[in-house]
């Protein structure tokens, strides 16, 4: 037997032979998505350049070279120079690790929270999801820039309290998928017999429903990434993420748009770097969707 039949098995003898077949398949389905494929490559190149920054990046990102500065792009400064003589190149590649981080640890934070939220909503109804589905339309209820700066404001500028402010704005939407998702698994025949069985509403939710929800999940999560980085970016334009002289790419922008017209590099570049990210986890998001989403599986 080849590894491609042990993982195509129908019947598999462990837990670990199916998980690895249902990885496999996912695999294969996204890899016959040209999109998928495109983005999963944008995304690997940006994580391999946030590690490897330190060799890939030709100069500091925050030494500056007065004498150079302004300077368009040239085999010397591949993006060209700032205003303060800085190579941009260096700054993107740099800045690809804040970008990293904040999409990570926005993720981290705001998906498990909303999962958790929206299960003990759907799981127990009553005056438990009206008080907490009320908080989360308050929530929904407002732009999540608009909210994300009133956070900032209150937390104080820097990328620390940037990441808090866009976790806040960004759980509610992973909690009405994961009240949805309850509510539909809810009144199941399995779950009526795990009950029977005397098993807590805390080992329902956590062993038999959050993972039923996992797959929604990641789909809204990829696709939220574009969204998260756009956030970030604009925080960074405002002067209310990642303070000076950190390469954050919305910052980069913030000050070049003061030479758009005749040093149009400076600001261009980090912007090329926002779009290029975030069409990535688009196209794989939406590669995702299609194989993790079993009515969207149908149409196609």
């Amino acid at each position: 037997m080849t590894a491609r039949d042990w993982l195509l098995d129908d019947s598999p003898s462990s837990r670990l032979q199916a998980s690895l077949g249902r990885f496999y398949r996912i695999a294969v389905a996204l890899m016959r998505n040209p999109l998928s494929v495109l983005g999963g490559i944008i995304i690997l190149v940006l994580i391999v350049t946030a590690i490897g920054a330190p060799w890939i990046a030709p100069y500091s990102a925050i030494g500056q070279d007065l004498a150079n500065r302004l300077m368009p792009p040239s085999a010397a400064h591949w993006m060209g120079t700032d205003e303060l003589g800085r190579d941009i190149f260096s700054r993107v590649v740099w800045g690809s690790q804040i970008t990293l981080t904040i999409v990570l640890l926005v993720a981290v934070i705001a998906a498990p929270l909303g999962l958790l939220i929206g299960a003990v909503s759907g799981y127990f109804g009553g005056w438990a999801d009206r008080v907490l589905m009320g908080i989360t339309d308050i929530f929904l209820s407002m732009p999540k820039l608009i909210l994300a700066l009133a956070f900032v404001a209150a937390l104080g500028p820097g990328i620390e309290n940037a990441i808090i402010a866009i976790a806040i704005t960004t759980w509610p939407a992973y909690a009405r998928i994961a009240r949805a998702e309850t509510l539909t698994f809810r009144s199941s025949e399995f779950i009526s017999a795990v009950q029977l069985q005397g098993a807590s509403p805390l080992r329902v939710i956590v062993r038999h429903i959050l993972p039923l929800c996992t797959s929604s999940m990641i789909i809204r999560v990829t696709l939220d990434m574009a969204g998260i980085i756009l956030t970030a970016a604009g925080l960074g334009f405002l002067g209310l993420g990642a303070q000076p002289p950190l390469p954050e790419w919305g910052a980069m922008i913030s000050r070049g748009r003061t030479f758009i017209l005749d040093q149009w590099w400076v600001a261009t570049m980090p912007g090329f770097a926002i779009i290029l990210v975030s069409l990535g986890f688009c196209f794989l998001g939406d590669g995702l969707r299609d194989v993790l989403d079993p009515k969207q599986a149908d149409k196609h």
